[in-house]
């Protein structure tokens, strides 16, 4: 039975990868597959249509909600013009220097990182960003690259990526925060590198040359003007409030919400703005929150006794328990978690965590390291994913070009969180 749900697993990857089925979709029909193959009844308890189907689609909502928030928060950094105006301050401080301009935006990318991932937070950088670092001198694919980089310091921080794995692992959030913040570092000495590094390469253009694969007409926050100074702290206060002062997550993000709104709307204009900015963050939070509607189902089949039951030998067998073939094998299977691979925690990866945990191969703390050190690879180079699209096509590259140029750097992330894992949890 084992063997069969394997196969079942590669079909879904196979469905995956050559684009037959949408993510979500996949990973449903994956779930339902797992769990009839593993022996679970229609109805009743331990069954498809109740277990698998109600009980997990619901399972992550406070991570949907997280995300919903966060996205939220996003849209209002976009039309206040929050996120532009950091950008610009950014490259006037950086004058006509590659490197400063790069590090700045950099710093930028990584604070808006922490409020929302994937596109937005590409876009909220880049938009201005990208132009800027390429009309100094910096290489196109550089620039897209920094941005990614730039949000993958922001992913540690990111407080809807607590809640996910969170919930998804049933860890506690300070359990989760815990390790991102040994996460942190290394992400940052890695961003910083990349930027030193690959600046340096040839290839200077400047602004007259750059052409935009999809240009953005300037937002009415640019035309008026930037944004007050005290309303650019609207990144840092659910931080603040998350990080130093133990405040949960979704209070964390509202308040980060209304320090917005309070600080750059008049009070005659809030409602329109509150509420229009709620609808833009609802088309921008549909796909990950279908995404974790499908994990949660994904998550609760993968968990049933017989799925457990029948791939504990098999899993047992071939995961290293040794603490050095533990960083060795899994830095080696990094690239399973690029083009939505069996390692991509926000595809089949989250079930295969689910599976180790259940079995009991490893301590759900071990596979919080694994997850999350795969996710800062996937996070940046990984082509299918939306901000390295958005940014490459934006500068006019492939995301394939970035990816090779960002890998090796994210790669060595990951093996620094595999080898606190290990050093930390085995």
């Amino acid at each position: 039975m084992g063997l069969v749900i394997l196969l079942v697993m590669a079909a879904g990857v196979a469905a995956m990868l050559t684009r037959r089925l949408p993510t979500a979709f996949a990973l449903v029909l994956l779930a339902v597959a797992i769990a009839l193959v593993s022996g679970a009844p229609l109805t009743g308890k331990e069954s498809v249509l109740q277990t698998v189907l109600q009980d997990g689609a619901p399972a992550l909502a406070a991570t949907m909600i997280a995300v919903l928030l966060g996205s939220w928060l996003g849209k209002l950094l976009d039309e206040t013009g929050i996120a532009g105006t950091l950008v610009r301050k950014i490259i006037e401080f950086g004058g006509d220097r590659p490197t400063a301009v790069a590090l700045g935006v950099l710093a930028v990318s990584a604070l808006v990182g922490t409020v929302t991932g994937s596109a937005p937070a590409a876009m909220l950088a880049g938009i201005i960003g990208i132009p800027a670092m390429v009309a100094v001198g910096i290489p196109r694919t550089t620039a897209a690259g920094t941005i990614l980089m730039g949000i993958a310091v922001g992913i540690p921080f990111e407080l809807p990526v607590w809640q996910f794995f969170s919930t998804a692992l049933e860890l506690p959030v300070p359990t989760v925060r815990g390790f991102m913040i040994k996460l942190f570092p290394l992400a940052l000495v890695a961003a910083v590198l990349f930027v030193l590094v690959e600046s340096r390469r040839r290839g200077v253009e400047h602004a007259w040359a750059f052409r935009p694969a999809t240009a953005k007409p300037a937002s009415r926050r640019a035309k008026l003007g930037d944004a007050p100074w005290y309303a650019l702290l609207t990144p840092v206060v659910p931080l603040v409030l998350a990080l130093g002062l133990d405040v949960p997550i979704i209070p964390s993000l509202l308040a980060g919400v209304l320090y917005a709104l309070v600080t750059t709307t008049r009070p005659g204009g809030m409602n329109k703005r509150l509420l229009r900015t709620l609808y833009g963050a609802f088309e921008v939070a549909a796909p990950p929150i279908a995404l974790f509607v499908a994990i949660g189902i994904l998550l609760a089949a993968v968990k049933l006794p017989g799925a457990v039951e029948a791939l504990q030998p098999l899993v047992e067998a071939v995961s290293p328990q040794n603490a050095v073939l533990f960083v060795l094998v899994f830095t080696l299977l990094v690239p399973l978690c690029l083009y939505r691979g069996p390692l991509n925690v926000f595809g089949l990866g989250a079930g295969i965590a689910g599976v180790l945990i259940a079995a009991g191969i490893y301590p759900a703390t071990a596979v919080l390291g694994l997850a999350t050190s795969y996710n800062q690879v996937f996070g940046v180079a990984d082509p299918t994913s939306t901000q390295t699209v958005w940014s490459a096509q934006y500068a006019g590259v492939t995301p394939q070009q970035v990816m090779l140029r960002t890998l090796p750097y994210v790669w060595a992330v990951a093996l620094g969180g595999f080898c606190v894992t290990a050093a930390t949890y085995l």
